[in-house]
Formats: C-alpha cells, sequence, structure tokens
C-alpha cells in the first residue's frame, strides 16, 4: 500500500474559485479511480493561490485480475451474430466456450482481465483530470493557445507533481511534464523543492513559507486577526467571509493592524466597512462602546523585515483613497432631498411592460396608505406611510449607491435623517427591504410594516398580471423571495391581509408549504386547510393548520383519521351522495360543483343537517344512537369555535367523536339488509365526514 500525491500548479486561481476547485479535483479522481478498480483510504484536498493538491492515502500496488463470463449466442446461430458477440467481449471464435443452458448449447466468452500497475492507471488519470476540470473561468496560454484543443486552465499550468510512495508518476500534460519539484512562496524562498512522497509534502512547503492547508491558513487569519486587534483595544467585527477570501489571497498569512484618519469616521460605518471589505478585503474593528473605530485588519501575503509598518502604510493610503470617494459620494449626495433625488426614477426603466421605477412607486405610495387607512396595518400614520413609500427607492439613484448597490434602502434612511425627516419615515425606507431572507430581521414598526408590505404586494401583483410568474428553478424577478417575504411579515405581525385568488393565491400556497416545511410543519396538513377552499387570512390559514398539527399528533386526532378515512372509502364504494334531489336546481349538470360557493354550501349544509336530523323508520343500535347523539353536540360546538377562529376548540370538539365512530364501526353493519337502515346509516356517515370537513380536509392527511 502506497500514498499518492498530486500537485497541480499554476498562475494564481482566484480565492472565490478555490472551493469549487477543490471538490472539482477530488470528483474527478474519485471518477477515474472507481473506473480503473481502484480503492483507496482518506482523501485530502487542498488549496493555495498557485497550487491544488491531492493525497490519497493506502492505494493498492497492482490491481487485482478479473475474469468475467459473457453469454452469447446459441451453437448453429448465424455468423453474424456470434462475430458481433466476440467483438463486443474483446475475443476470438477459438476463446469461445460451449455450455448447455436449459438443454441448449449456448457460447460462452471467459474474459480474463489481468491486474495493473496502480502507477500506469494513475498515469492515465492524469492528464484525463486535468482535461475535464471544470472552471467558472478558464484560459488558454502561448503558442498552443491558437488551437481550440489545446489545454484551458483556470491560470497558465505550471507544474505538476505526481508520485506514489516513493516513485514518479510519469505522465505528461499538454506540454507540462511531471516530477518531483515544486515552488515554494513567491518571495520568502527561490529554488526548488524535492518532494520525496506524499509524507513530506507540506513540511517542506511550510518550510518555504508555504501552509498548503487552507483551513489551517483560515483558522490562522481568523486568530491573527482577533489578537492584533485585542492589543490595540479594540474588538474585529468578525467577517467568516473575510476569513475564506483572505485565505484564498495567500499561502504565508500575516494579520496586521492599522489606522485611517478618524474624519472618515463621519461617513455611515457601513459604507466604510462595506468600502473596506469589498474593495480592499480588510476586516473593521469597533471600539469597547460598540461603535466603528477607524482602525482596519489587512492580511499580508509576506512577512515584513521592519514588523509590517510598510505594509501597513501602503494599504493605509489604498483604504484612504476609497474613503475619500465615499466620503464624496456622501457630501455630494447630501446636496438634493430625497424627493429630489426620487424625480430621476421616472429614468429608470422597472420593466418594459410595467412601466418605470417612478411608476411602481406611485403604486406602492399609494397601497401603502390604503393598508393603513383599511386598519390592515395598525397604529401606522397614512401619510407617513405614503410619504415613506414615495421616498423609499429614491437612494437608487444617488452616488453612493451607485458605487455599492448593497446599501440600497439603509443609505435613504441615513439620507432622510439628514434632511430632519421622522424616524419613522426614516427606518421605513431603511428597512423596507426586509426581510431579504430566511434569516433575516421582519420589520414590527407599524410604517415600515406598511410600506414593506406594499412594495412586495405591488411586486407580485404586478408581474403576475403580465403573466410573468416563476418557472421550475427560473425566478428572474425574485418572487418566491417576496411572497416569503409578506408571509412572514403578515405572520411575524398577525395582519388580517386577505389573499387575491387564483394563481396568485396557490402561488402563496406553495411558499407556504415551502416556509412551513421548513418549520417543521407536513405539507398534507397544509394542503388540508388550503383545500377547504375560500381561505385567504393567512393568519387564519396558519392557525388551523398549527391546530391540526397538534391535533393529529395525538391518539384521538390519529384514530379519528382512521375512522373518517374508513367512512370516506364506504361512501366512495357505495357510491353514496345521500342529498341528491335535495340541492335546488343551479343549472350545474353536477349538483355539487358548485360546493365551494358560500351561498350554495349554506343550503346544502342545512340540508345535509336535516337528513341528519329526520327521523328514523327504525330504533337505532346504541352506537348509532350516541354517535347521532355526538354530532348532534359537537357539529354547533365546532362551528362556534371556528367562528371564533379558536381551532383548537374546534378540534376538542371532532376529538368528542373519537369514541362514537370507533364504537359504530365495532358494532353497527353499515350495509344492513333493510334499504332503510343502509340509507340511514350512510347519511350519518356522510354527516362525521362533512363534520370533519369543517375543520380541515381529511382526505389529504397522510396516514
Amino acid at each position: 500500500m502506497a500514498d499518492f500525491l498530486l500537485e497541480l500548479r499554476s498562475e494564481e486561481i482566484p480565492a472565490r474559485m478555490q472551493a469549487g476547485a477543490r471538490a472539482e479535483l477530488e470528483k474527478l479522481f474519485r471518477r477515474e479511480m472507481e473506473a480503473a478498480g481502484v480503492e483507496f483510504g482518506d482523501l485530502t484536498v487542498w488549496s493555495t493561490p498557485r497550487r491544488l493538491a491531492l493525497i490519497a492515502r493506502d492505494l493498492p500496488e497492482a490491481t487485482e485480475a478479473v475474469s468475467e463470463e459473457a453469454k452469447g449466442p446459441p451453437q448453429g446461430a448465424p455468423d453474424q451474430a456470434v462475430d458481433g458477440f466476440c467483438r463486443k467481449a474483446g475475443v476470438t471464435r477459438d476463446q469461445l466456450e460451449l455450455r448447455d443452458v436449459k438443454g441448449r448449447a449456448t457460447w460462452f466468452a471467459v474474459i480474463e482481465t489481468p491486474g495493473r500497475a496502480t502507477r500506469d492507471l494513475l498515469a492515465e488519470a492524469i492528464p484525463a483530470i486535468v482535461r475535464d476540470f471544470s472552471w467558472p473561468k478558464s484560459m488558454r496560454w502561448g503558442a498552443a493557445s491558437l488551437s481550440t484543443e489545446s489545454l484551458r486552465w483556470v491560470r497558465p499550468l505550471s507544474g505538476i507533481v505526481a508520485l506514489l510512495g516513493d516513485e514518479l508518476v510519469e505522465c505528461e500534460v499538454h506540454g507540462v511534464t511531471s516530477g518531483a519539484v515544486t515552488l515554494g512562496h513567491r518571495f520568502h524562498h527561490s529554488g526548488d523543492i524535492t518532494i520525496g512522497n506524499a509524507g513530506d509534502y507540506a513540511v517542506k512547503l511550510r518550510a518555504a513559507h508555504v501552509i498548503v492547508d487552507h483551513e489551517e491558513r483560515g483558522a490562522l487569519i481568523r486568530k491573527g486577526a482577533h489578537d492584533v486587534a485585542q492589543q490595540a483595544g479594540l474588538v474585529l467585527v468578525e467577517d467568516e467571509g473575510l476569513v475564506t477570501e483572505n485565505a484564498g489571497l495567500t499561502e504565508w498569512p500575516v494579520p496586521l493592524l492599522g489606522r485611517f484618519d478618524a474624519e472618515f469616521l463621519t461617513v455611515p460605518p457601513e459604507v466604510i466597512q462595506l468600502t473596506a471589505r469589498v474593495n480592499q478585503k480588510y476586516f473593521v474593528c469597533e471600539d469597547g462602546d460598540g461603535k466603528l473605530a477607524n482602525a482596519f485588519v489587512c492580511t499580508a501575503n509576506i512577512e515584513g523585515s521592519d514588523g509590517g509598518a510598510a505594509i501597513v502604510d501602503g494599504n493605509r493610503k489604498v483604504l484612504a483613497a476609497r474613503l475619500s470617494d465615499a466620503r464624496f459620494f456622501w457630501y455630494v449626495d447630501r446636496k438634493k432631498t430625497l424627493a429630489q433625488h426620487a424625480e430621476g426614477l421616472a429614468r429608470i426603466t422597472f420593466h418594459e411592460k410595467l412601466g418605470t421605477v417612478a411608476d411602481k412607486v406611485e403604486r406602492v405610495a399609494k397601497l401603502a396608505r390604503w393598508l393603513v387607512e383599511e386598519g390592515i396595518v395598525k397604529d401606522a400614520d397614512p401619510a407617513m406611510a405614503e410619504q415613506a413609500a414615495r421616498l423609499a427607492k429614491a437612494d437608487l439613484v444617488t452616488e453612493m449607491v451607485g458605487e455599492f448597490p448593497e446599501l440600497q434602502g439603509l443609505m435613504g434612511g441615513y439620507y432622510a435623517r439628514a434632511e430632519g425627516l421622522p424616524d419613522e419615515v426614516a427606518d421605513a425606507i431603511r428597512d423596507h427591504y426586509k426581510p431579504v431572507g430566511q434569516g433575516d430581521e421582519v420589520p414590527t414598526a407599524p410604517v415600515t410594516v406598511a410600506v414593506s408590505l406594499a412594495d412586495k404586494l405591488d411586486t407580485l401583483r404586478s408581474f403576475f398580471s403580465i403573466d410573468e410568474k416563476p418557472t421550475g428553478s427560473k425566478d428572474p424577478f425574485a418572487l418566491r423571495r417576496a411572497a416569503l417575504g409578506i408571509i412572514r411579515i403578515v405572520q411575524d405581525n398577525s395582519l388580517r391581509l386577505p389573499i387575491a385568488s387564483g394563481d396568485l393565491l396557490d402561488f402563496f400556497a406553495d411558499r407556504l408549504k415551502v416556509q412551513q416545511r421548513e418549520a417543521g410543519v407536513r405539507h398534507d396538513l397544509i394542503d388540508a386547510v388550503f383545500a377547504l377552499g375560500g381561505e385567504d387570512d393567512l393568519v387564519r390559514l396558519l392557525a388551523r393548520v398549527k391546530a391540526l398539527q397538534s391535533f393529529v399528533s395525538t391518539d384521538d386526532g390519529t384514530n379519528l383519521l382512521a375512522g373518517y378515512k374508513r367512512a370516506a372509502n364506504i361512501l366512495r364504494k357505495e357510491d353514496w351522495h345521500g342529498i341528491e334531489g335535495e340541492i335546488p336546481q343551479t343549472g350545474e349538470e353536477d349538483p355539487l360543483a358548485l360546493v365551494d360557493d358560500p351561498e350554495l354550501r349554506a343550503v346544502v349544509d342545512a340540508k345535509m343537517s336535516e337528513r341528519g336530523a329526520k327521523p328514523l323508520s327504525y330504533t337505532p343500535e346504541p352506537a348509532e344512537k350516541d354517535l347521532i347523539d355526538a354530532l348532534d353536540a359537537s357539529g354547533p360546538e365546532a362551528e362556534a369555535a371556528i367562528a371564533a377562529e379558536d381551532f383548537a376548540a374546534a378540534m376538542s370538539a371532532l376529538a368528542s367523536l373519537r369514541g362514537p365512530i370507533d364504537a359504530f364501526f365495532d358494532t353497527v353493519t353499515v350495509n344492513d339488509p333493510d334499504p332503510a337502515r343502509r340509507q340511514a346509516r350512510l347519511a350519518l356517515l356522510t354527516r362525521f365526514r362533512d363534520a370533519v370537513h369543517r375543520v380541515a380536509d381529511f382526505s389529504r392527511i397522510e396516514g
């Protein structure tokens, strides 16, 4: 058994591509080894800006010989069939064997595949791995780049190290020949490094100022940045994305703390942090009071002879230039009010079929005011809601948001406060995009809720009106995110908001299922509530779902569901409708086609209750009488609970039916020879089924 080392060295690999490259290298290596029949132990993949490295443990020296048998045509088959079988099996006719198969002589081929040296298999696998490697972006280089057949790599491939144990795996990939020699740090080490085997690879590179393990570099950056901030009496603003990125930019990371001019702190802190992070890949720090400090932490790729002072000074100058631009934007943008900035929205197209951003703002402003005036969003000033909505998109035309699109909304809030607008308006402008993602904060301030909700409702309503709906994995206008945002706002603020019918209601139902499934709610329970129809209030719907989930998890719920399914199966098997001829003529061929119509449903319910309450022509059996009495008692109780939106109480009313329905099925014969008894009992089961349907459609519940 031996360990295998593969290093693919190139010019700088972008940090953002390294995680994907590690996964790709592992995938292709496993593919090649599986195809060759080579088993191995642990697999490690590392990356630095200049190399990808893979170490596979415990590879055999050679693969084992394999003997396989293939069944062919019977004796006497046409020569063409026999010759085709031989070609497929890779044998000649004289190598075939005749065997008896169910009394018929049949040709068989015994295919002997000898074992092969693992080193030879690796020599074939490496070029295939390099050739098939997928990069988000790649290039050709040198004279060979004139041909489309030349190698594509993220940056020019310059070296390959391939060792199995202590032996070289000889191969060549587009002019690059494998060897045992690699290079160390670009500045800290000169000359070649000869690798003996996989065991000394990381050790020799460390001696040459290269930490090949990306996770170790990340840990050094994380701790080093924290330590230099702490030594200065500051607190590092943690940023795991920056840790990963800096680990991908350095082979010998050295975190260093620097200072910038405190006058830049007049710029909003988010701007400073974004400038440092996006443009320079720097961490920022806070003081003991949690306020942004005039300090940054950069990650050098070299140890300076002066302790890093020159490196820090160079980085400080670059950051100062960036912050000067940001301060200029902050100054220029405030020369105009948000209302004046908003005039520029008329020049931005929102969608060719929906007009400009200014058109959208007008719709959102009216909708925000309506939400407040209708009492859907309570405790908000309608004038403030409208004002905030009219200014919410104004920062899209500012210099700052033009430079940093990530700050839209946030900068609008700062500008609103700077010109003296009410805090409620400034906060609504700042937060109206929320919630953006699953873990994002949900607005609760009334004016903010009105604007955020109006913005998302308008987006959904507008795009659905022009038939621009999400399809499959495509959602170019983020309508699924908008729907989830609406659901979370409505849910967290207990808003009584009627959702439109038709496709939009179905879309909300799908999004709600996704959200509730992630929250641990079964999708079939949501189906069971939606199937009732006529429910467009998300708060009420979710209350039903919650009560239903609690109920079906109890013994009463489980047994009642079983009783319901048994009753429904009997009614389906008997094709029993029971109320034909008692429904007023509606012009529909199917007398139950309009059962979801509220007015007709009331008539149907009344008729069904009438039928259930009619005197029987016989003396009911005790269990039958108990079920009738239980339905008479639980029906009004459940209806009253539903009207009061006390869905837990409605479930409790249903629970009282569990015992009677179980006893009914245990002791009463539904399909009695007496037609009157049979019809009355089928009608009783219909009453039971429909009593359950007042709360949820139990036919949609699994189990």
